[in-house]
């Protein structure tokens, strides 16, 4: 059946539902927005689960509330008829001369097939939908990536591929290792893939028709034509929540869906989110780090996951970006820091700064000793032996740096070491990195999915404390996840935690603090209840760790104890940038 159909309107010439073959014969279906007329163009392609034809004023009506009253620029020069969840708007970017692809993957949207997100098959597909691209009369050769969040994610697995005409990306708060970052976090299972998948996946997948939404522009159902069955529905999906819960180490399944990024050749700019708490901080960082690419770029910015992706700030960047590899104008990028950093003040005050390395290389790699006595941060080993007991379902221990009588940097990777037992065969642990001002209030900050995020967090199960030595650093551990060392019950073992990267600069007057708790942080238990949000807000978003199947309370809610002794002196290891790096 010939689905597509071409028209010219709001100054793009279109094609709807435009028909990708694949090797194996099933065509995928894609929208085309083009300059009208005769000529060769670069591409921007994407290709993703979320259903190019439900609009985003619609499948994420809160969000967009959001967007547009943090960046009312977007709302400008556009009808916004054509705006779709974490994508460029088309009428932004083809009046400048890009092509805009939006590709359905397989399974979802108007792309018929089995749906299994992720996957080895998706990659594939991405990779010849980038060949396809680069091929039509309408194309100049060279095809880039652009978009946020899942469209980020297979940007990594498919660059490690090298299709030809991929000539750049731009991975925009994307994770990079689908089982430390997507599925289980220091070895838990984040409860963000089932609950994602249910709200964002399945209400648009291949087959939902006539019981979906339709297409504001075209009428059609945004995942139809044809409407299945529930139980064809079920038959045409794989059961990915349930392959996570089952799959507790790092085994082939995690491997297969995380990419060798030695591999990747293609330039690349990578724009991470320091309030990314759950799934958008640690990718982006660890892939610059470990891209194979010789032309690569780090940014780092706050605020929502959203809002600078669309904001003028955001847009102005990958377009420099864009123009420089895919145009071969004169934007400035070869003048571009290889690192750009907004540092983060309180207040959601940021101050960009170039740098030329990640980590920064003149970081005072400095260890604050966790002390029994007042609870307190210090650069002085403690030298009295104690335990300090918690309850892993309150709010665990915090300990606090004395109020900065100077602004105090912190920016980078950032280690922990505790040695912890507990009264029986495991513990779960969650570190958080947090800010009080001078009257002893938390200072939060808008996260990428929540807007109450603390500065920092990092989490470890610890049975599964086995570090790998080969790639472990001593302000990144890394873990294998490739057996279990069950726990003695009162016998404390020694683990290294990692919590994800950051940058906040201590004000004079207040306090920085790290608690060790036994649950998911919250601000204060309260729900901020944003109109129209999918889910509780109190200070980590949808990255909950709750399946009591993952964490039976007969394990996991009971009390863990702390360890103080000479040679098991407890401390978390920050990056100080000295002064002058403070702004």
């Amino acid at each position: 059946m010939d689905l597509m159909k071409s028209e010219i309107r709001d100054g793009m010439q279109t094609d709807w539902d435009a028909p990708i073959a694949m090797d194996d014969g099933l065509v995928l279906r894609a929208d085309v927005f083009r300059p009208i007329g005769e000529g060769r163009h670069p591409v921007i392609l994407t290709y993703g689960p979320y259903a190019k034809g439900q609009a985003f004023q619609e499948g994420y009506k809160g969000n967009w509330q959001r967007l547009v009253k943090a960046a009312p620029e977007v709302l400008e020069g556009s009808s916004n008829k054509y705006q779709n969840w974490e994508l460029v708007d088309p009428e932004k970017w083809v009046p400048d001369g890009y092509v805009v692809i939006r590709v359905d993957s397989r399974g979802a949207g108007r792309s018929p097939g089995f749906l299994d997100v992720w996957s080895p098959r998706e990659t594939r597909d991405l990779y010849q939908c980038i060949e396809w691209a680069g091929t039509q009369p309408w194309s100049n050769g060279k095809v880039g990536i652009n978009g946020i969040s899942y469209y980020a994610m297979n940007q990594w697995t498919v660059g490690a591929l090298k299709p030809p005409h991929l000539a750049a990306m731009c991975i925009w708060e994307g994770s990079s290792d689908h089982y430390r970052e997507l599925s289980r976090h220091g070895g838990i299972l984040s409860n963000f893939f089932k609950s994602w998948f249910g709200r964002q996946v399945l209400r648009v997948q291949h087959g939902v028709g006539d019981r979906g939404c339709t297409s504001q522009v075209t009428g059609a159902p945004a995942a139809g034509p044809e409407t299945l069955s529930e139980a064809e529905l079920a038959a045409n999906r794989a059961d990915c929540p349930g392959e996570i819960k089952r799959r507790k180490f790092a085994d082939d399944y995690y491997a297969e869906r995380t990419a060798d990024f030695s591999q990747i050749e293609a330039p690349l700019l990578s724009a991470g989110n320091w309030g990314g708490v759950g799934l958008h901080t640690r990718g982006n960082f660890e892939g610059y780090m470990r891209a194979g690419s010789k032309q690569k770029w780090l940014e780092v910015h706050g605020d929502t996951h959203f809002t600078h992706f669309y904001s003028n700030y955001g847009s102005t960047l990958q377009k420099r970006f864009f123009g420089h590899f895919l145009k071969g104008e004169d934007t400035g990028w070869d003048r571009q820091p290889r690192v750009d950093l907004n540092i983060r003040h309180p207040g959601e005050k940021f101050v960009l700064r170039g740098e030329n390395e990640w980590p920064l290389a003149r970081t005072q790699w400095t260890r604050y000793y966790l002390q029994s006595d007042g609870l307190a941060l210090s650069t002085v080993a403690p030298s009295t032996p104690a335990t300090l007991s918690y309850d892993t379902t309150g709010d665990g221990l915090t300990f606090s740096l004395a109020a900065q009588t100077q602004a105090l940097e912190i920016t980078g990777p950032i280690a922990a070491k505790l040695w912890v037992s507990s009264e029986t065969t495991d513990a779960d642990l969650f570190l958080v990195l947090r800010l009080f001002d001078p009257e002893g209030k938390e200072v939060t900050f808008i996260g990428s999915n929540d807007p109450r995020t603390p500065i920092a967090i990092g989490w470890l199960r610890a049975s599964q404390r086995k570090l790998d030595p080969q790639r472990s650093l001593p302000y990144r551990p890394w873990h294998s996840h490739d057996e279990e060392w069950p726990l003695t019950p009162g016998v404390p073992v020694e683990l290294d935690i990692e919590i994800w990267p950051t940058s906040i600069v201590v004000p004079p007057g207040y306090r920085l603090a790290l608690t060790v708790r036994g649950k998911d942080y919250e601000v204060d238990g309260s729900d901020i209840a944003l109109p129209n949000a999918p889910y509780p807000m109190k200070g980590v978003g949808p990255f909950l760790h709750i399946d009591p199947d993952d964490r039976p309370p007969a394990v996991f809610a009971t009390r863990n104890t702390m360890h103080v002794a000479p040679a098991k002196e407890p401390y978390v290891l920050l990056p100080v940038i000295p002064a002058g790096g403070a702004d």
